[in-house]
């Protein structure tokens, strides 16, 4: 693989992997732009395991209070009070409707809604629905969410199996209209994403060494690296960014982005 090729993708899938703007809109868009062919599977796992390693380099902190919080909680059996436990165990169960949706709609996601037509419109219609919920965004932190909005949010990740969704959109969505404030729902989509990123690495792995493919190993290692560095400043700058400001850029860009591959889609 090329190396401008391998340092291009690896830079939209660190990019767009974790803002609200669909990384799987952007990994269809440029390779059908510049004509290049499939990047293969291992080149694709590479990239999801680089993004998901700095999104757990990043929240450390987080997800090692967490642990010791949930470890604290079961071996006391003493819950109540315990914010760190009380987070960990409202991830695990936010995604369980994910884990479901994608055993029961793997191959209608896969081999039907993958087209350019549907992450158009799922650009379009989710980045407005974003603008509405960003309109009034709630004050609480990520350790104020309720069993409630937290199975809400859950259950709005599910949603994003279908390409163009953007699963860090529709989870901040959710937790926006649920009363978190832009932080917080940003950074409990970003604790969702740990699990449902090892989960789906896990089972990208497993395709892939049943496949044992021949990798092109050094295009490999710098896309991953590339992939790391850029996915770990895309998380800081977007959570310092929507600190002082709004989602209307993400938008803005989400619904411009819809037109252009409408308009691909039409005269392809």
């Amino acid at each position: 693989m090329e190396l401008i090729r391998t340092v291009i993708l690896a830079v939209i899938q660190g990019l767009t992997e974790f803002l609200p703007i669909s990384s799987s809109a952007h990994l269809i868009l440029v390779p059908v732009l510049l004509g290049w062919p499939d990047q293969g599977l291992a080149f694709d796992v590479a990239l999801n395991t680089a993004t998901w390693l700095a999104l757990v380099l990043y929240f450390r902190r987080d997800l090692a209070s967490m642990a010791r919080g949930f470890i604290d909680a079961a071996s006391s059996m003493q819950w109540r009070g315990n914010l760190d436990a009380r987070l960990a165990l409202m991830v695990l169960g936010a995604t369980v409707p994910v884990g479901a949706a994608g055993l029961l709609a793997h191959d209608v996601v896969a081999y039907r809604l993958r087209t350019i037509e549907v992450i158009a419109v799922s650009s379009v219609m989710w980045g407005a629905v974003l603008w509405f919920a960003d309109r009034r965004p709630g004050t609480k932190d990520v350790h104020g969410i309720g069993w409630t909005a937290a199975l809400v949010v859950g259950l709005a990740q599910a949603m994003a199996l279908v390409p163009g969704t953007s699963r860090s959109g529709i989870t901040i969505t959710a937790g926006l209209f649920m009363g978190l404030s832009r932080t917080g729902a940003a950074r409990f989509s970003f604790l969702l994403a740990v699990v449902v990123g090892a989960l789906a690495g896990a089972k990208e792995l497993a395709g892939l060494i049943k496949m044992g493919v021949d990798a092109p190993w050094s295009a490999i290692g710098t896309g991953f690296m590339v992939a790391f560095f850029s996915a770990y400043l895309a998380i800081h700058y977007f959570l310092r960014f929507i600190s002082r400001s709004s989602m209307t850029p993400f938008v803005i860009y989400r619904i411009l982005l819809g037109i252009v591959l409408l308009a691909i889609s039409r005269y392809n």
